[in-house]
């Protein structure tokens, strides 16, 4: 695409930037420059600094904790509603044409599920809502002001996306608008390497993949939630910047990529995979032999997984041409070190991965993958999982049926 030609721009501004009145019309000012240069934006605006949360607290205290979920998604829902008006005020007064959208209003385009607090965007709703009332207005250029986090259902009760909801109507916005670019605006200047709050001299990112990001989504850091990440296009590049330059042009860590939102169980290894268990006495203790036994792997195979307790450490390779030559080197770590005691080997393993985001979120799914494998005799012989996959092993002769097992208990398509 040409540099100079007019982008299709869909901002998202958070509660910090917009905490105050300055914040408000620093906001104002950088979406009007954007106007100015010929761009198309559309605007996304949180509840203005912690309103929500002063909400939150206030309801929960004259209620005694016992508002349902429909009554307290429409009192969160005031900040958004309150930050739309008052953000369309301050463009106004730059002189910028632009149209707030409420869910009160018939052509509000943001349409749920009805759980309350945590509600699930009908997408198929959406984008046709979006393209039939957001669209017109914003190819004319007029800005569309919609407030995130809040949904409705199709009968009309007002419901909250759940945490990163902003970021949800802002991805699912920019889909539908065929935008060039995301620019969520924040209180920092992009995704370091490591929390600042704990590290210090963390590195700026200048790019991500999706699918890195999505193992810190909520590992404490706070950049962007997974479930808002499940919405993101992939053809749409999303940057994260700090509303303390009053610019959207400015550089920032650019999110690249898109996530496979639907589960799913496959083979990970076309080939067979061996697992070596060490075992000693207080193994953990000395990161040196673990580094050791990680550096010959390194040397002479991939690693495909490993676990680790107290005393044992188990790694999980393939079964190659040089997996004998890696037996005896383990075996001679084991007899250098006296932390290590001996060693076993389990051959002809397969290796298996149910992926998926959101895995974490969906209670009882370790159950249904295991449960249904032990009722037929299928034995697991390592099991491990991260933010968006579970990675297990069984017996190679046994690679189909627990796949079939593993698919018809998750409701997946056999192939």
């Amino acid at each position: 695409m040409d540099k100079n030609a007019p982008k299709r721009l869909v901002v998202k501004y958070g509660g910090a930037s917009l905490a105050d009145g300055v914040r408000v019309q620093m906001a104002a000012e950088a979406v009007a420059k954007e106007v100015a240069k010929g761009n198309k934006v559309a605007v996304v605006v949180s509840a203005m600094g912690k309103t929500t949360d002063q909400l939150l607290h206030v309801a929960k205290s004259v209620s005694g904790g016992n508002m349902e979920g429909g009554e307290l998604d429409d009192v969160l829902a005031m900040g958004e509603r309150v930050s739309v008006r008052i953000f369309s005020v301050a463009l106004k007064a730059h002189g910028v044409d632009n149209r707030y959208f409420d869910p009160s209003d018939p052509d509000w385009p943001i349409i749920t599920d009805k759980t309350f607090s945590n509600a699930n965007p009908i997408l198929e709703e959406c984008e046709n809502r979006v393209g039939r009332y957001v669209l017109p207005a914003f190819e004319r250029g007029t800005v569309p002001v919609i407030a995130g986090f809040i949904g409705k259902t199709v009968d009309g009760k007002i419901t909250t996306l759940g945490r990163g909801g902003s970021d949800t109507t802002a991805f699912i916005l920019a889909k539908a608008l065929r935008a060039d670019e995301i620019i969520l605006v924040t209180d920092v200047d992009g995704i370091m390497t490591a929390d600042p709050k704990i590290i210090q001299n963390p590195q700026k990112l200048s790019r991500i993949d999706v699918n890195t990001l999505v193992g810190l989504a909520d590992s404490g850091t706070k950049f962007i939630h997974r479930k808002a990440l499940k919405y993101k296009d992939p053809g749409i590049n999303a940057k994260i910047i700090s509303y303390r330059h009053g610019d959207l042009s400015q550089q920032g860590t650019i999110i690249i990529g898109g996530l496979k939102m639907e589960l799913d169980a496959d083979l990970a290894s076309s080939a067979p995979a061996a697992s070596i268990t060490v075992v000693g006495l207080g193994l953990s203790r000395n990161p040196n032999i673990i580094m050791e036994l990680l550096e010959k792997v390194k040397n002479c195979s991939s690693l495909l997984g490993s676990s680790m307790d107290y005393n044992s450490t188990v790694l999980f390779v393939p079964e190659d041409p040089n997996l004998e030559r890696l037996l005896n080197e383990v075996h001679e770590i084991i007899l250098r070190n006296q932390e290590t005691v001996a060693m076993s080997v389990r051959r002809n393993l397969a290796f298996l991965r149910i992926s998926g985001i959101g895995l974490e979120e969906t209670p009882g799914l370790i159950g249904k993958i295991s449960e249904p494998l032990r009722i037929n005799g299928i034995n697991i012989f390592g099991i491990m999982t991260n933010t968006s996959s579970i990675l297990l092993f069984v017996n190679w002769e046994d690679r189909d049926k627990a796949l079939s097992l593993i698919r018809s208990s998750l409701g997946l398509k056999g192939r």
